[in-house]
């Protein structure tokens, strides 16, 4: 995948309900990923604290998940020849990186996005990255 533009700042993030992923740079060259724990909430029996709220998926065959705030997300530096897994579930953002372009390894589904059988759910979130130099 032929990425451009992809500053040091997000204000959007996502999780697939249904899938994993997979996300590396062709080249080894440095990026970085925002991430939260997975959030999905599996059955009604779920004990969920009364400072978060539940939400369902607009998407078809909707899934229940908690959204995460902005003290849940972490940033990663990956560098070198290095493939990040993302879980069934989890909050990402990215890949960002300095520079114009880069190209990534992105293993989904074609229809990961698209398809009602994997959902996926945006939730905005406003702060910058900042990369250790």
């Amino acid at each position: 995948m032929h990425l451009q533009d992809r500053p040091f700042e997000f204000c959007k993030i996502t999780h697939h309900a249904n899938v994993t992923q997979c996300l590396g740079s062709i080249g080894g060259h440095a990026w970085y990923l925002g991430v939260a724990k997975p959030s999905i909430v599996v059955t009604s029996s779920d004990e969920i604290s009364n400072s978060k709220k539940v939400v369902k998926s607009s998407c078809a065959g909707g899934h229940y998940y908690v959204p995460p705030v902005v003290e849940d997300v972490r940033v990663f530096r990956i560098s070198g020849n290095k493939f990040v897994k993302l879980h069934r579930g989890t909050w990402h953002a990215g890949p960002l990186f300095k520079g114009d372009t880069m190209d990534f390894y992105n293993l989904e589904l074609s229809n990961t996005n698209w398809s009602s059988g994997y959902q996926w759910m945006i939730v905005k979130l406003e702060f910058l990255v900042l990369p250790t130099v």
